[in-house]
């Protein structure tokens, strides 16, 4: 295929109670809150590229002072250029959010997101430049050349190169004791792939059989194009690329074992592993160079987490000036999402959409002019933005693990649930009931006729499937009896506090409404890193999460079949089991999963057409199978609730809120700016 160069438009107590807004959901629709998709224009045309470049103040009083080179010198040569959304800025301010401690990593990942190797278009379909300014994808299939930008610099201003890539294929991702298991994403056909160094600047992914997919996935939050931000915190070594320069004197291959050894203990660590992922985490450690907008200089562990300007940020507008036009973000510690509600309502933060509950939208609306900010939404394509995920892996409790592991016991809890009771309780009436598949629009999507398959309000026959599957002997409170001892069945769903403030009440209803069919449920509400540590270790029953992402089902499959070893909420030993080819974990025994995961690994070798057809596919097995059993989707509700200052510019009517656009990245903050 020829090469591709990107020239692509970017991503572009209050007396108004819930029932009124309800009532009048239709008039939400049409009040001016939902804008169009847009964003800032890239800049291809070498015509249009600036021949002077500015800096913020800042940078250059460091200049001035000889600590810092002239900005002509840290710009790359193939500098990024932007036209802004509305008009040129000015630099300066903090961007001032919320996040809710050290789980909330994602909350800064988001904000870093200017390292992933490619993005996406403002629609979310195709691909853009980023860290790399373009591709080139072989006729067969089984080589995507990347070009990295001339003349790019880390944060510390050392040269970023092929090198950097080179050295994370072959000193991380091959080291068994940092990357446990491979990432699906860099195998194709069951092979793994190869990375090639072809000059300083460019570099070569190899695949014995077609992967027609993987520039995509470069562009996707997957392990492979997440970026180093996001793929190298929290213990993971993911990613595509990592600063040779700064992270190989913590790996035994260049210092002596004993030495790394050494170092860590008088850290506080056990072994040289511990201090390397403790060095490698951005969140943690400010010396770790980045290739984002901003840098840490305040970690997340205490109350404020605090990143300031990269003074080597690779991106400039058309004017010249060095991006970002804001100087630093402030990330204060809230103790749960209601505070952050509260202060956004009291006008505490320049941009929030993370943790803002849908919810309290009268009162958001309500207090728009005295605290003066802006109210968005932003609707989603995914299906659900509620998902119980029974653990297909469970087994702590054998008798508990038997009945989520049967179709049957899923499509009755399914079928137990009150959709349309919990959409106008906690969507206000605006999202859409259903099971976990995209909205209609989207390619993948299987079609209308299964968003309701084994997802409507039927006891009646959900009792039935309670009765088939031996579930028939009851209490005197009609609660349903184990098959196994005979004492009362209870079920529960792992809460965490995390993205949606409601889901704990959530959880609470369908334990309610599970009663009607003679289940027993209780919910358990935990930290969110607690939650997801559970569900690696294939701890929790059902968890209660979101499907977000899964609308571009290739690029964040992990809430659609359990592929993805890092978040295996389904079950991640049969994760594990796919992601190393049968080598660890457990197989599946459902020979639907088989299926799915055999069209998975297939879809790589496949044209879009058929990659398509095969994604359809997969979305029809799932939802029979109900791995993931739907609630509510099609909102604003996932992050699609913005609260911004009035006085910040350049921000989107509106922006997606898919996974593989990373919002608020998405609306691109490298180029907002405060009026004065």
């Amino acid at each position: 295929m020829k090469r591709r160069e990107f020239g692509a438009t970017l991503m572009a107590g209050t007396a108004l109670a819930h029932a009124a807004l309800a009532q009048s959901a239709g008039q939400i629709r049409e009040s001016g809150l939902v804008g169009e998709l847009e964003g800032p224009t890239l800049i291809d045309d070498p015509a249009r590229r600036p021949r002077q470049f500015k800096e913020a103040p800042m940078l250059a009083e460091q200049v001035r002072a000889g600590r810092l080179q002239p900005v002509d010198q840290r710009l790359p040569q193939d500098v990024m250029v932007i036209q802004p959304l509305r008009s040129i800025g000015r630099y300066g301010g903090t961007w001032r959010r919320g996040f809710i401690g050290p789980s909330d990593s994602e909350n800064g990942n988001r904000i870093m997101s200017a390292d992933k190797p490619f993005f996406f278009d403002k629609t979310g379909t195709e691909i853009a430049p980023c860290l790399c300014r373009g591709y080139e994808l072989s006729e067969d299939g089984k080589r995507t050349t990347v070009f990295l930008r001339r003349g790019m610099r880390w944060s510390d201003g050392t040269p970023h190169t092929a090198d950097d890539w080179v050295f994370w294929f072959e000193d991380l991702y091959q080291n068994r004791d940092l990357v446990a298991a491979p990432a699906p994403e860099m195998s194709a056909g069951g092979k793994p792939s190869r990375v090639e160094k072809v000059d300083e600047h460019t570099v070569a992914f190899v695949f014995d059989d077609p992967n027609y997919l993987f520039p995509y996935l470069l562009a996707g939050d997957t392990l492979v194009g997440g970026g180093q931000t996001r793929q190298q915190s929290e213990g993971r070594a993911y990613s595509v690329y990592a600063p040779k320069h700064y992270l190989s004197q913590f790996l035994p291959k260049y210092t002596p074992i004993e030495t790394l050894n050494n170092q860590a203990r008088a850290a506080g660590f056990n072994n040289w592993v511990q201090l390397f992922r403790a060095r490698s985490d951005w969140r943690l450690n400010r010396d770790l160079p980045t290739l984002c907008a901003w840098r840490m200089v305040q970690p997340i562990t205490g109350q404020q987490w605090i990143l300031e300007r990269n003074p080597f940020f690779y991106a400039v507008d058309t004017e010249g000036n060095q991006l970002p036009y804001i100087d630093r973000v402030q990330l204060t510690l809230a103790e749960n999402p209601e505070v952050v509600n509260l202060r956004a309502v009291a006008g505490d933060y320049d941009y929030q959409e993370r943790f803002i509950d849908l919810g309290k939208l009268p009162i958001l609306l309500e207090n728009r002019a005295r605290s003066r900010y802006r109210v968005h939404l932003d609707p989603g394509f995914n299906g659900s933005d509620t998902v119980l995920f029974p653990n297909l892996t469970y087994t702590e409790d054998r008798e508990i693990g038997a009945l989520l592991a049967d179709a049957r016991f899923r499509r009755a809890m399914s079928l137990g649930i009150d959709r349309e009771q919990l959409n106008e309780a906690f969507w206000l009436g605006l999202g859409t009931p259903g099971s976990v598949v995209p909205d209609r629009i989207i390619p993948e999507s299987p079609g209308e006729e299964w968003r309701t398959k084994w997802s409507i309000h039927d006891p009646r026959q959900a009792n039935a499937l309670l009765d088939a599957v031996g579930l028939t002997r009851k209490d005197r409170e009609g609660y349903r009896l184990r098959r196994d001892n005979g004492e009362r069945l209870r079920i529960e769903i792992a809460v965490a506090q995390t993205l949606s403030p409601t889901w704990p009440q959530q959880a609470e209803m369908i334990v309610q409404h599970w009663r009607q069919i003679g289940l027993a449920g209780d919910v358990k509400v935990m930290e969110r890193g607690l939650a997801i540590t559970r569900a690696l270790n294939d701890q929790n029953q059902i968890l209660m999460w979101t499907n977000n992402g899964t609308e571009s089902l290739y690029l964040y499959p992990r809430y659609a079949l359990p592929v993805d070893p890092t978040a295996g909420v389904m079950g991640n030993a049969h994760a594990l089991w796919y992601a190393s080819n049968g080598e660890r974990g457990t197989p599946p025994t459902e020979p639907e999963m088989l299926r799915a995961f055999q069209l998975m690994r297939a879809a790589a070798g496949q044209r879009q057409a058929e990659r398509t057809r095969t994604a359809q596919e997969i979305w029809k097995i799932a939802v029979e199978q109900q791995w993931g059993i739907g609630v509510v989707g099609l909102s604003p509700a996932f992050m699609g609730v913005r609260v911004v200052n009035e006085k910040l510019e350049n921000v989107p009517a509106r922006t997606g809120v898919s996974q593989h656009i990373r919002t608020p990245w998405g609306g691109h903050p490298e180029q907002w700016y405060f009026k004065a």
